[in-house]
């Protein structure tokens, strides 16, 4: 029976592994032979002392922080969550270094977009202090002590803010889905680092943007400029597989206009002159050509012309089909019939962005939505989007964001529901950029949560567009300002008020969309040290340990903390069906309709073990976990295991 080593995820193991994969021929006896591997890269190796790098004291103990194993767990909190049973959202409070390793094996690359707002290290906020030897120990020593911000007397005032972001940003970046994108938002204090150290996480080539928010100023500002600006800062992980909704979504700063030309250049990019040249597009045999916008070679005044059914060279105005014309596009040699192109042809688009036509053909012509139930494909300034009875304004995604709401009007709407906080993140900001970067079933991750805007935005969106996204919010229970208006309505802390936010916000959309499927519920789960002491040995007093082995689970720990950390520890997310069987007053656990079995009770015998036999999976050989001590004798363990290999159950477990 094998036992769980109760660790997250092993990064720098999973990397070797990645490593052999690629350049099996670097291993030796089961090592990495750099020598061999330099040979492999050839001259694609910096071997001079004085290079391009950016550092600081303590970057290499960061990156080893970010590699380091968790064994610690997630408790769950049903008293504080909403329709636990549910519910597809979640809600940690806890040190989010920690809950980032913690959630290595369940989410790794499931999750589509990731957005927070980190301290911006303005000398009044709080900054982590991580320890490198127990960082479990660590936060609970910070969660009884008042934090302390990052004073710019401070002499590491950079450092530590460095230190503190690196290995979270580096563990988040495995989190992300290959077409997944990450948003930051932050200020001038670390503008120019945080960028850096983007860039060598996620590497230079996934930079997309430097977006700039036009917050329209606060009004406690002071300053003889009024700063009325800050960033959001965008990378992909892989930009070969970018999943942006650029070119679907409507941007703010454009006006909706009712004749469907009107503003039409004021509103365009597009490519002219020699340095800026035309896109040549190769469009394979089979293309829809009922497209919507066609042109002659010099159209420049949008107007209408007419395609033949069988035409070949340029458009003529034959009068069959009507399409409208929005911007030129030159065609060689087109050959249309019956709305398919008959042979592979090239065509010349003036437009700014041909990527999406680009994508359009190598999805093999699947539509990205249907409108109406019609599916008509046309070209647009913006690349490719699809048949409307009534086309939106211009869909450019504008590098100044303006027009989002500014912190004053959000804050205000906070205290018409009850919740105090002093500076909340716009929600017209947030629902702007999940149009951007999530798709209508997918997870969004913010581990800088702070009053929860983005489950709030999460829920109101998926509202608007009946789509079904999931939040996952984290956020250290860092205390309230005694003086704060929170606090004199009876808020401790911020996970507090986070979670107030999402409840109120919840029932509010609710009751103004009368959506009663919606899901407004959280599961909420805490950081804490292991449920299991042979995990989390107290080495001053390792003999009593030794004493306590045979009931290895903690006193003041439930079956339910345990399952959730086994499931953590396998790779199952959080939000995994369980179901709880009552087997003759021992709880069998089926998770994942059959996919792992658990029982964690004491005095198990055969009946229990062919009760849980009657749950497996008919598609799937499932894992079966026991306690280790939980058998009535060994002799029972030894014909339980026996029993399960001859009903094709090979992965047996204990913890």
């Amino acid at each position: 029976m094998e036992r769980l080593d109760g660790k997250s995820m092993d990064l720098v193991q999973t990397n070797i592994e990645a490593l052999k994969k690629l350049f099996p021929e670097v291993v030796t006896e089961g090592k990495i032979d750099f020598e061999k591997l330099k040979l492999v890269l050839g001259e694609e190796i910096e071997k001079r002392n004085e290079r391009y790098e950016f550092t600081w004291h303590g970057k290499t103990q960061a990156m080893k922080l970010a590699q380091t194993p968790s064994t610690g767990t997630l408790r769950p909190d049903k008293q504080s969550s909403k329709n636990w049973d549910t519910t597809e959202n979640l809600y940690i409070e806890g040190d989010n270094l920690e809950v980032l390793k913690l959630l290595q094996k369940s989410y790794f690359g499931k999750i589509k977009m990731i957005y927070i707002d980190p301290p911006y290290n303005t000398g009044k906020d709080f900054v982590y202090k991580d320890d490198f030897r127990d960082n479990i120990k660590n936060y609970k020593e910070m969660t009884q002590q008042t934090t302390k911000a990052n004073t710019e007397t401070n002499g590491r005032y950079h450092t530590d803010w460095l230190n503190m972001m690196y290995p979270r940003l580096k563990l988040a970046r495995n989190l992300l889905r290959e077409e997944g994108v990450i948003f930051i938002s932050i200020d001038d204090h670390e503008m120019a680092n945080l960028k850096k150290i983007c860039d060598e996480i996620f590497g230079e080539d996934n930079f997309i943007a430097q977006l700039i928010w036009n917050t329209e100023g606060h009004t406690d500002n002071q300053f003889d400029i009024k700063v009325n600006h800050e960033y959001i800062l965008m990378y992909v992980k892989n930009v070969d597989f970018k999943g942006l909704a650029i070119g679907y979504v409507v941007d703010p700063n454009t006006r909706p206009e009712s004749n469907l030309w009107k503003g039409f250049a004021e509103n365009s990019i597009t490519k002219n002159g020699p340095a800026n040249p035309p896109s040549e597009i190769l469009l394979p045999e089979g293309f829809p050509c009922e497209v919507d916008e066609l042109s002659l070679e010099t159209s420049i005044v949008p107007t209408q012309y007419y395609l033949d059914v069988e035409e070949t060279g340029y458009i003529t105005r034959e009068i069959t089909k009507k399409y409208d014309v929005s911007y030129p596009i030159r065609k060689d040699q087109m050959v249309v019939k019956n709305g398919k192109l008959q042979k592979a042809c090239r065509v010349y688009s003036g437009w700014a962005n041909a990527n999406k036509l680009k994508q359009f053909i190598e999805n093999g012509f699947k539509p990205i939505e249907e409108v109406d139930g019609k599916i008509s494909f046309y070209l647009s300034k913006n690349g490719v989007i699809y048949y409307r009875k009534e086309r939106d304004q211009a869909r450019h995604i504008l590098s100044v964001l303006r027009n989002m709401g500014t912190t004053e009007q959000n804050r205000s709407r906070l205290e018409q529901i009850g919740i105090h906080f002093d500076y909340p993140k716009p929600l017209e900001l947030i629902q702007y950029l999940l149009k951007i970067g999530s798709e209508k079933d997918s997870i969004i991750l913010d581990f800088f949560s702070g009053s929860a805007t983005v489950a709030h935005a999460v829920m109101q969106l998926n509202a608007e567009d009946c789509s079904n996204r999931k939040f996952i919010m984290m956020q250290f229970p860092e205390p309230v300002d005694e003086k704060s208006q929170a606090h004199k309505a009876g808020y401790k802390n911020i996970c507090e008020i986070g979670k107030e936010r999402i409840r109120r916000a919840g029932e509010k959309i609710v009751q103004e969309t009368g959506k009663n499927d919606l899901d407004i519920g959280f599961k909420v789960f805490t950081l804490d040290s292991s449920n299991i002491k042979t995990w989390d040995p107290d080495f001053e007093n390792l003999k009593q340990d030794l004493f306590d082995y045979k009931d290895n689970m903690k006193e003041d720990r439930t079956k339910e903390d345990l399952l959730y950390e086994i499931l953590l520890k396998i790779g199952l997310p959080l939000t995994t069906p369980i179901e709880e069987i009552d087997y003759n007053g021992k709880t069998i656990y089926n998770v994942g309709f059959g996919a792992v079995l658990l029982c964690l009770e004491n005095d198990i015998d055969l009946d229990v073990v062919h009760e849980m036999m009657k749950y497996k999976s008919e598609h799937l050989s499932p894992k079966v976990i026991f306690k280790e001590s939980g058998f009535m004798n060994d002799s029972v363990k030894i014909n339980a295991i026996q029993t399960l290999k001859k009903n094709g159950i090979n992965d047996v477990r204990s913890v």
